[in-house]
């Protein structure tokens, strides 16, 4: 896309309403210096000694992190946390960014805070090295009034969004906030208004939500259709077939590939990966296309654009080593028109 068209779709970033509803967690950063590295006096193990703790929303955080990147103008966010440590920090950290209203957040003594453990190692000279992650997390169902909660909270803002982003990241169906109580608002949210951007993605399977603009990889795209999906012409096919049954455009992200995307009239595209340099993170690359796909969507991009959009914001963020990236529009700026 020319720089014209550009700025004419992030102009209108400011002005969106955009709800992220999902698996939150915090994401805590452990940052060791080895040098100075100790020797425990009563097991003989070796201690790591954390120089500095960096706490920021992740999961579907990330995305809202993006999302502020971009200086989208509200954004609503939707989810659950415990009555503790990690609770306080993650709701402290949503707190704090501009455009953010937390207030259809539920803390209840009834979950662990969703939590990643990150300790990295940082030699100078070296990018950072992450050890054994250490997680917190929910292994039993979530109580059916905290499901219902949130699915009242979600059809409460239904009227007053531009985008919707819908974000399972738990390992265990019904153990997060994606639960069925919650696609059944989906569902009656996506039929009162079917013109609104509705962008589901699941680490599990996104078989069983209602009709929305599904985001997945090629391997899920394989799970859900039951196919083999290997080839470009594959993916396309497969994707173009999912959207025309679906009424809803497809998104498929093929790592070094780029990403697809098919609309409900069968059209397909393709979008190649920027080329990288020097050492790369993934970590949250994904996340970031999804921020920016929900975000030029709202803004009325075409798929190509929006998918343009979502390919330079994955190449700004996997260049960001030790944390978990974003991409904010004077960097996309920066990659799509250099100067």
């Amino acid at each position: 896309m020319d720089a014209q068209r550009l700025e004419a779709l992030v102009a209108a970033y400011p002005r969106l309403r955009v709800a992220v509803v999902g698996d939150f967690c915090l994401d805590r950063y452990f940052d060791i210096d080895p040098a100075r590295a100790e020797t425990s006096i009563e097991t003989g193990l070796e201690v790591h000694n954390i120089t500095r703790v960096r706490c920021q929303p992740g999961a579907a955080g990330t995305i809202l992190n993006n999302l502020v990147a971009l200086g989208i103008g509200t954004i609503h966010a939707v989810g659950i946390a415990g009555d503790d440590g990690e609770g306080f920090e993650l709701l402290r950290s949503l707190r704090a960014k501009p455009g953010v209203d937390a207030s259809g957040f539920i803390q209840s003594p009834s979950r662990r805070t969703f939590t990643y453990t990150k300790p990295l190692v940082h030699a100078p000279g070296h990018p950072p090295r992450e050890l054994n992650r250490l997680d917190i997390k929910n292994w039993d169902p979530t109580p059916a009034p905290l499901s219902e909660a949130i699915a009242a909270r979600l059809l409460a803002l239904s009227d007053d969004l531009d985008a919707l982003i819908l974000m399972d990241q738990v390992d265990l169906a019904e153990t997060g906030v994606v639960t069925r109580p919650v696609l059944d608002a989906v569902a009656a949210l996506s039929e009162r208004r079917p013109g609104l951007p509705v962008i589901a993605d699941s680490r599990r399977s996104l078989r069983g939500f209602p009709r929305s603009t599904f985001k997945m990889n090629a391997a899920e795209l394989g799970l859900f259709s039951g196919t083999r999906v290997e080839g470009l012409d594959d993916v396309r096919r497969s994707a173009a077939d999912l959207a025309r049954a679906n009424q809803r455009p497809v998104f498929i992200t093929l790592a070094e590939r780029g990403i697809v995307g098919a609309g409900p009239d069968g059209s397909s595209f393709h979008r190649p990966a920027l080329p990288v340099r020097g050492p790369i993170d993934i970590v949250g690359a994904g996340d970031s296309v999804t921020a920016n796909l929900a975000s030029a969507m709202a803004a009325q991009a075409s798929l190509p654009e929006a998918m343009e959009l979502a390919m330079a914001a994955a190449h700004c963020v996997v260049h960001q080593l030790g944390t978990t990236g974003t991409a904010s529009v004077p960097q996309l700026r920066r990659i799509l028109h250099p100067a």
